[in-house]
């Protein structure tokens, strides 16, 4: 180094060297040729430079993790004090404002993880209540910091926040060395809230949101300009939505004026959540819930031609690269049925939530699926996530969420 730093320096291969000048802010520990002298801490910042020396930045160590380094920052003059992490909420926060409609932020991500420069932080706010979930050694040792600044942050724009909720209960974290669990993070002078639930507010329809133990952080944002397409199309039509879950897309559609809408979810808690958000909205009179596993399901429906819009919404059919060969053929099973089971002009909503099923391999499924249902797809819209989980184009991580609208004729 050309400087006096005060992190250990940890240097890298030329790979790795490309990858970072590229965007990508992960090293991971086979792209690690020389250690610093004296080991840091886990956790520790450490500065990360190339072969001949040169700075390239400063991040998070993770000894535990094959991401050995998360970094930070590029800029050798960022001191990492309390200043530095208001600064990045407050960046946060006015994109957030500068890409939804005002009556959206009520229901939004704040920090969607290295795309806001915060490695292994998520953080939803729920109307009153932030939900985070940790994944990163480091963003754990520095959430006494971040969090009642998050807090503060938007209290000073005027925004009511009664508290901050961990769901930390996520398998990932045994990968940096961390316990799981979950519970409200105590914010100084601040005694926690009794309930863990609230009620929000997303495209008209009203969600009562358990973020102590629905999925993930409570309720799936990114589909939020998603469901608003698939309602504008739903109108006077028979919607089927498989895997609902809290009936997000369901509701939107029922919402939009479809003729009826069949919710099917394999869990029974999911089912009686989302009959419940439908009766909340004043929607049952048009509605109805079954509980069944989607790939049994729709074989038994063949030849019916009981709808005339189908929405394949599942879960992560993979998690990572090894299993996404398995996983395109259950997507292709469920969009083979949903193509057979509508008529000639029917409409077809899919999607894949899922970074290692990309979007090539995605529409590679289709394609096959369409010829093998003997149908062809007209595709009205591509889309993605809401861009409150913003994308870096570098950072492949980011970009994960597929969603196509078709006609299929």
């Amino acid at each position: 180094m050309k400087q006096s730093r005060p992190y250990p320096a940890y240097t890298i291969t030329k790979k790795a060297e490309h990858s970072i000048a590229a965007g990508h802010p992960w090293v991971y520990a086979e792209e690690i040729t020389q250690l610093p002298g004296d080991a840091p801490e886990n956790g520790a910042l450490v500065d990360v430079c190339s072969s001949r020396g040169s700075y390239l930045g400063t991040g998070l160590l993770s000894l535990a993790s094959k991401i050995r380094i998360r970094l930070l920052s590029r800029n050798a003059n960022d001191q990492f004090d309390a200043a530095f992490w208001r600064r990045r909420i407050e960046y946060a926060w006015a994109y957030r404002k500068a890409v939804l409609a005002p009556e959206e932020l009520n229901c939004c991500r704040l920090i969607f993880g290295e795309a806001d420069q915060f490695p292994g932080l998520t953080v939803d706010r729920f109307h009153d209540t932030l939900v985070t979930q940790t994944l990163s050694y480091g963003m754990e040792q520095r959430k006494n910091v971040i969090f009642p600044l998050l807090a503060d942050v938007l209290r000073q724009d005027g925004q009511e926040i009664r508290g901050i909720y961990e769901r930390n209960d996520a398998a990932l974290r045994a990968r940096e060395g961390l316990p799981e669990g979950k519970g409200w993070f105590p914010l100084p002078g601040e005694a926690p809230p009794e309930v863990t639930h609230t009620t929000i507010c997303e495209n008209g329809i009203f969600y009562d949101v358990d973020f102590e133990n629905g999925q993930k952080t409570g309720f799936f944002l990114d589909q939020k300009y998603n469901r608003r397409a698939v309602a504008r199309l739903a109108r006077g039509r028979r919607v089927l939505d498989c895997f609902t879950h809290t009936g997000s897309f369901a509701l939107n559609a029922a919402y939009g004026g479809a003729e009826h809408v069949t919710a099917v979810d394999v869990s029974q808690a999911a089912v009686d959540m989302a009959r419940d958000n439908a009766a909340r909205n004043g929607l049952l009179d048009r509605m109805d819930f079954v509980c069944a596993d989607v790939f049994d399901l729709l074989p038994t429906l063949a030849g019916r031609h009981d709808y005339d819009f189908i929405i394949l919404d599942p879960p992560a059919f993979t998690k990572s690269r090894k299993t996404a060969d398995n996983a395109m053929r259950g997507y292709k099973e469920i969009n083979y049925r949903a193509m057979k089971l509508l008529p000639r002009g029917g409409y077809l909503a899919t999607a894949s939530c899922s970074h290692f099923a990309t979007e090539e391999m995605f529409l590679k499924m289709l394609r096959s699926a369409a010829r093998d249902a003997d149908r062809q797809l007209r595709q009205i819209e591509a889309r993605q996530q809401a861009p409150d989980h913003p994308i870096l184009l570098n950072v492949e991580e980011t970009n994960y969420l597929k969603f196509f609208l078709f006609q299929v004729i």
